[in-house]
């Protein structure tokens, strides 16, 4: 029977070293174990150019876009993400002697690792505060888990009593679109919501505090004075604790100022980066307890039951959860000073 496939190198030179003894096309293949065609293709190729590699020149069609083409196509996507295949096609094809199709673009670019993805939503950071996320992250890049635990977190969320699933899909024939189990009811607003401050540390889960709907610079002056002084008191005894906060207006204020200056012989206040809420590892925890509401058997259905839920679900956080998140404040870290320099290499190419 005759191998499938092509030769290798020793496997032709076998080939042509049997020809050449004076052996037949078919004893050689006897003696072999290749097929008659095979041993006269392998051959005649010897004879003619002098072919003893296996890689067939001639195999398939030749790629349209070679390495040089792939390396202008990529530029192509650097300068311009969103742009569509048709762009993509059209814009390489410029100035080239051979044009390429869309289907041609679009295997290029999966041969290339490209594929089109839904790109994640963040919020838009001024370059003003884009200098200040990397001068935050340059002056901590040499903090270890252990510096990091010395830091207490704070921010506030609203949880809305009516959860959004997003988009739902259901199963149901032509003629029950209005059918009640086949309709997803809806209410403004969500149907009321509440809002929650809350802190944590390293070392333990601070309190979670309802601060009703709007928080204002009186308010928070009480939180502050209420839970956070007594947090920071406690677990961090010898003043070398680290009060973390964002730049909210209340937390701004003059009077706010002005308590931290009367207290800042007893911890300090963490110079915080505008627009990084992926800085702030409560981030998460908010997270953990909007997927603990949604898991719930029975949801809530006034807003007392939903505060009484985002309690219980706040004070059963396992202390790995959040442990774990502090000691992920050096990877955030690097990510930041990551993404700078990413973005330094895309100009210079650019």
């Amino acid at each position: 029977m005759g191998k499938k496939g092509d030769l290798s190198n020793f496997e032709r030179g076998m080939v042509v070293g049997a020809r050449r003894a004076g052996l037949s096309i078919s004893q050689s293949a006897q003696l072999l174990g290749f097929s008659r065609t095979t041993i006269s293709r392998v051959y005649k190729e010897w004879c003619e150019k002098g072919k003893t590699s296996s890689m067939r020149q001639s195999c398939g069609r030749k790629c349209l876009v070679d390495a040089r083409g792939q390396r202008r196509m990529g530029r192509l996507i650097q300068a311009d993400r969103r742009a569509t295949l048709t762009e993509i096609t059209t814009r390489y094809n410029r100035g080239m002697q051979q044009s390429i199709c869309e289907a041609t673009t679009c295997t290029t670019l999966r041969r290339m690792g490209y594929n089109s993805r839904r790109p994640h939503r963040v919020p838009l950071i001024s370059t003003t505060n884009r200098k200040k996320r990397l001068q935050f992250a340059r002056a901590h890049q040499n903090w270890t888990v252990e510096d990091w635990k010395n830091v207490a977190w704070s921010d506030e969320s609203r949880f809305l009593l009516r959860l959004s699933n997003g988009r739902v899909r259901i199963w149901r024939k032509h003629n029950e679109n209005m059918d009640p189990s086949c309709l997803v009811t809806t209410v403004q607003a969500g149907g009321g919501g509440v809002m929650v401050w809350g802190m944590f540390s390293w070392h333990t889960l601070g309190p979670l505090v309802p601060v009703g709907h709007h928080l204002n610079a009186t308010g928070y002056l009480s939180i502050v004075s209420d839970h956070v002084h007594p947090f920071m008191t406690t677990m961090y005894p010898f003043s070398d604790g680290y009060f973390q906060q964002d730049n909210a207006p209340c937390h701004k204020a003059r009077i706010i100022s002005n308590w931290f200056l009367e207290h800042d012989n007893e911890f300090t206040v963490l110079k915080w980066p505008p627009q990084s809420p992926d800085l702030n590892p409560i981030e998460h925890l908010w997270d953990v307890v909007e997927r603990e509401l949604r898991a719930l058997d029975v949801h809530p259905t006034n807003l007392h039951q939903l505060q009484d839920a985002i309690l219980s679900i706040w004070a059963n956080i396992s202390k790995e959860c959040f442990q774990h998140l502090v000691e992920s404040m050096p990877r955030r870290i690097k990510a930041v000073l990551k993404e700078h320099r990413i973005s330094m290499v895309f100009l210079i190419i650019l």
